[in-house]
Parts: structure tokens; sequence; C-alpha cells
């Protein structure tokens, strides 16, 4: 049997034949008509005027926090827990990270205590440079609410939708939030250029500052003149064609993780102590990944036995996200709370998730999951 991971890319003949179109018409470099439409589309899906194709979500977050006018020496609020990316793209401007804890409710940046910190910064003198909500596991935060805080102290509001390509809040699109949002096309995201990512706004002048740094700042006369510094942060047309088809399999993918998501909670319902990710009333998930949480003392033990024990079937699963007041590399950096984010991080554990993943090989995870309990000898009922 083949190793199940945990969102392998999911590519086909369409992806094969708009790459072979890019590479036949010799449109190789970071520019071309395919670089152009995958921008123009993926504006046009989340119902924003503008987009630039990158080199990552993380060079995303990067140009987005400077197109939002951050400077060094400013705080930038975040929630513990995410991904690197997301306090690495503060340091890169030269910002201080504040994290915040996540809601028990939504996993996702805790509007409370974010309002508190926003509060307390302000009476301090402490210049807030922007507010990064994240949209954990596709899963978008609750921006009427963040969005109200952040204004009522003239903080932008830049958004890590990352994980959230497909995702909604009150049946408007992730992404469409806050001055402006950052996507991955990681190998492991709904959809993949390989490498890349894409920033969007309704705002296009934040766009073209964004588009001029992201071509290493070069001034628009014959000559390569450069009034300040850039990044070589653009994307290929290559990579871009490859985009284009993921967009139009966009809809079957996010079909496919959801009912991946409805059978886990079917089949594994009835275990003690485990748990999901709750689903946020305001909005509908992408269900990039299912997550759950284990209960120890009712399970019988906690999620890293339940990873050994997958992976001894060889199947992938992995802890959630540490969060980042955990981190050695952000241990001085301020948090607001923590204990929600850092209890997640103990119970915490991914599944399987990718749209690629038949009902066979998601059978054959729910069966490892159930058949680790009986391995580690724990009783058939344990008690509440």
């Amino acid at each position: 049997m083949s190793r199940i991971l945990l969102s392998p890319p999911d590519v086909g003949a369409v992806e094969r034949r708009l790459l072979l179109e890019a590479f036949d018409s010799n449109w190789i470099a970071p520019v071309g008509p395919h670089l152009d439409a995958f921008e123009r589309q993926f504006a046009e899906m989340l119902g924003v005027s503008e987009a630039v194709a990158l080199s990552s979500g993380t060079a995303a977050l990067h140009l987005g926090l400077l197109a939002a006018g951050v400077r060094p020496g400013d705080r930038v609020i975040t929630s513990t827990l995410t991904f690197a990316a997301t306090a690495n793209a503060i340091v890169y401007v030269g910002a201080e990270p504040v994290f915040v804890d996540v809601s028990p409710d939504t996993w996702t940046l805790d509007p409370d205590p974010l309002e508190e910190e926003l509060a307390r910064n302000a009476r301090l003198g402490r210049r807030v440079g922007a507010v990064i909500p994240v949209d954990l596991y596709g899963q978008c935060a609750d921006y009427a609410r963040i969005l109200a805080v952040a204004e009522q102290h003239g903080v932008p509001v830049v958004a890590d939708a990352a994980e959230a390509l497909g995702a909604s809040y009150n049946g408007e699109q992730a992404g469409s939030f806050g001055l402006c949002a950052a996507f991955s096309f990681n190998g492991n995201k709904i959809i993949t250029t390989s490498g890349g990512g894409m920033l969007v706004s309704r705002d296009s002048a934040v766009i073209a500052r964004a588009r001029y740094l992201s071509a290493q700042a070069r001034e628009p006369v014959p000559h390569y003149e450069h009034v300040e510094v850039g990044y070589n942060y653009r994307m290929s047309n290559l990579l871009a064609a490859v985009g284009r088809g993921q967009l139009q399999s966009l809809p079957a993918k996010l079909a496919t993780r959801r009912r991946i998501n409805e059978r886990y909670r079917a089949a594994l319902a009835t275990l003690p102590g485990l748990s999901f990710m709750p689903e946020a009333p305001y909005g509908r998930s992408n269900c990039w990944l299912t997550c759950v949480r284990v209960d120890a003392t009712r399970f019988g033990f906690g999620p890293e036995h339940i990873r050994l024990h997958l992976d001894s079937c060889d199947i992938e699963a992995r802890p959630v996200w540490k969060p980042m007041h955990l981190q050695p590399a952000f241990r001085e950096c301020t948090i607001r709370g923590g204990e929600v984010a850092a209890l997640l991080f103990e119970q915490g554990l991914c599944l399987p998730s990718g749209s690629s993943l038949s009902e066979m090989e998601q059978r054959r995870v729910i069966s490892a999951l159930e058949e680790s309990r009986v391995v580690a000898g724990v009783p058939q009922e344990i008690p509440v």
C-alpha cells in the first residue's frame, strides 16, 4: 500500500495542457498571458478589483504589510496559532510581532483580547502598524468584529488567507476583507502552483505598490533605475498556467474536502474524548484540513500516540500549529493570553484531507485511528 499523505498536490490533464502551452509559447519568465489571466480570474472569483501573483504566500504577506505602510519599530498584532510565515513577514518589515490568543469556538483570532491589546498600545502611545487575522485551516476569522475594533484605532487589517481559498464569511469570499489579503499556493494547499502566492485588494494603489516592489522596484525607464529597494517576488508565467488549471477544478476540490470532513465526523463521532474543530456559524470553511482534538483522559492517550500509530500504518498526520509564543524564535515577543492556543496544540491533530484522498484510503485512516486504541490496550469505554 502506498503512503497516505496529509494534503498532496491534486493536478491533472488541464494543468499539464496549460503548462505545456506556456512552455511552447516561450513565455517562461515572470511575465506573460497566463500570468495576467491568472491574476484577473483570481480577482474576479473573489469579487475584488486587483490581484498580483507572487512567489509565495509569505511574499504576499510581506508586500501586504509594506503596502499597508507598516514601518520599522511598529507593532503588528496577529494570532499566536498560525504558521511561522505570518510572524516572519512581520519581522521582515522591521516590526515587532504581538501575539493574541484564539477563540475556542473558532480557533481564530479572538476579537476580545485583540481589542484589549489595541487599547493598551493606544494608552502607551505605541504605534500598531497592522492587524493580521489568520483564517486557520480554512476557516475565516470573525471579520465583522475584528474590522470594527481595528477601525476604531485606525489600524489597517492585512488578512492571512493562505489556507482559506474558497471559504466564506457571511456569504463573502475569504480574502475580500481588510485592506488586502494574502493567499498561498504551496503544494499542500487547496490549489497549488507548486510554489506561489497571491496578494489581493479592492484598492488598486495597494496592488500597484506591491507589484512595483515585487519586480525589484524597477522604475519605468529604458535603463535599470531603482530609487528604493525591491524584491524578486513575481510568479512565473509557467506556474500561473498551472494555477489557471487549478482554478477550474476549485469547486470540485472544495466539495471533495467537505465530504472528507463529513465522513470523518460521521465515522468518529462515537469515540470518547475526540472532537472536531468547530465550524463558525458566521461562515463556511473550505475544510482544507480536518483537525481533531483528543482529550487524553477520556480517549485513553493523547494525539501523539495516534500520530505515531498512523505513521506505522504509512499514514501521515500532523500536530496543529505550535503557537508562535511557544516558538524559540519569538519567545521575547508580547503575548496576550495564549492558553487556548497552547491547549489546542497539546490536543490537536490534523488528519489526511487532500482532495485526491479516495474513500477507500479514508476508511484506512479511520480504521487505523480506531485501531490505535486497541493497540494501546484502552478499554472500549473510558469513564467520563
